[in-house]
């Protein structure tokens, strides 16, 4: 993860709870930028970060835009996850 923070268009936040996917350790989750989230983009979720060439090519795309706004490399399409499942607060349910 220390790679991940040397590279300018990426900001890093750590986690304790290894984002609710400890299994898949390393776990990153590229956001979209806010006009591409306005556009539909979500975030993607990759897993098994612990390889150089990973780190590179998820800089690589965060310098393009990331998602919404550059398609995903084929080499991380190898490493998406799914993000886990949120527990609805208290309350709140699904129509």
């Amino acid at each position: 993860m220390a790679r991940l923070r040397l590279i300018k268009e990426i900001k890093v936040r750590t986690s304790d709870d290894c984002l609710g996917v400890c299994s898949y350790s390393n776990v990153v989750v590229v956001r979209p930028r806010p006009t591409a989230r306005r556009g539909g983009a979500r975030p993607t979720w990759l897993g098994f970060v612990l390889d150089d060439l990973v780190v590179d090519a998820i800089g690589h795309w965060a310098a393009q835009g990331g998602p919404g706004a550059a398609p995903v490399p084929e080499i991380l399409t190898l490493y998406e996850i799914q993000p886990p499942r949120r527990p609805h607060p208290a309350g709140r349910r699904r129509a």
